[in-house]
């Protein structure tokens, strides 16, 4: 019979520091990790106060009948069903799905046009030129920009109504007419947001393989097969990215509309969000109002849950 000593296994030795003391690897990391919380105190700390904290109001006040006058009273769902008997509601998400559409189309659409057209072998300082001009809207205030464009509209003295009239037209009332103000709301928005939208297809087409179109052209593709099997694929994540910025900013739109025909007339070129705002604040009925933000985040919410299950089908992940 061989006898073995009986074997204890030790305990795992502490943590040793750079010093060789115990626990001041722990005590490092404590440090780290109250400094990493110190710097991301200020964005989580206007997250609670100005996303989440609004949010949290929103859905409480909601459920409630509150004219600021007087404290909240709840109510239920009764904001949520009036919601189904408003026409002016209707009237108002109606022309915000239109300015959705629109925006979709037209934004992207230019913006991808000019960002080929700048993308071509041009001379440095011309692409700059070009990229610059495109631009620029997108840097001034959608207010600005919304006033210069009132004073282009106006139908006796602005220089839309010159030229068409000099071209053998009839003036058009771009800003009061039930049909044209909302045309008026979209060439703004389209005008201001395309130079964004263009500089991220620019960047999109900038990392197209070269080599992949070369040897498209040798093997006898044209200029439109090889955009549209080759181009077309390769900047589908620029395309999801903008096409998912401009639904949830048209959602969203509000300036131009105030200032270029104050919603009207009527309610013909108002968006929920203008109308969210009349009801706040013109008629403090804050229960009303948010109800209606709830259903409209809801909404821009949705949306883009769809677009992104949806994104599987259609983007280059390569």
């Amino acid at each position: 019979m061989t006898l073995t000593a009986p074997t204890t296994e030790l305990p795992p030795a502490p943590p040793q520091g750079r010093g060789g003391r115990p626990g001041q690897l722990t005590a490092t990391r404590r440090r780290e990790a109250l400094t990493g919380y110190l710097f991301t105190a200020p964005t989580i700390i206007g997250f609670l106060v100005f996303v989440l904290g609004p949010l949290v109001a929103a859905i409480y006040l909601s459920l409630t009948k509150y004219n600021i006058l007087t404290a909240p009273k709840f109510v239920g769902i009764e904001n949520y069903v009036r919601m189904f008997r408003d026409e002016r509601l209707a009237t108002t998400y109606g022309n915000t799905v239109l300015y959705v559409g629109a925006a979709v189309v037209l934004i992207n659409g230019f913006a991808l046009l000019f960002a080929v057209l700048i993308n071509q072998r041009l001379p440095r300082a011309l692409t700059y030129v070009f990229r610059s001009a495109y631009f620029f809207p997108y840097l001034v205030a959608l207010v600005y920009v919304s006033i210069i464009w009132q004073a282009l509209f106006q139908k006796d003295t602005g220089i839309l109504n010159y030229y068409i009239t000099a071209l053998g037209g009839e003036r058009i009332d771009w800003l009061n007419s039930s049909e044209f103000s909302k045309v008026s709301v979209i060439i703004v928005d389209t005008w201001r947001n395309v130079g964004f939208a263009m500089l991220i297809f620019v960047a999109a087409l900038q990392e197209v393989p070269k080599d992949m179109v070369e040897a498209a052209r040798m093997d006898g593709a044209n200029e439109w097969q090889i955009f549209r099997r080759i181009t077309v694929p390769m900047i589908s994540q620029a395309t999801f990215f903008n096409i998912t910025i401009t639904i949830i900013g048209a959602f969203q739109i509000y300036e131009s509309i105030i200032v270029l025909t104050r919603g009207g007339p009527g309610d013909a070129s108002r968006s929920v969000v203008m109308y969210i705002a009349e009801v706040a604040f013109n008629k403090f009925d804050m229960g009303y109002a948010s109800a209606i933000a709830v259903t409209l985040f809801l909404i821009i919410m949705l949306v883009t849950l769809v677009q992104f299950r949806l994104r599987k089908s259609w983007v280059n992940n390569e």
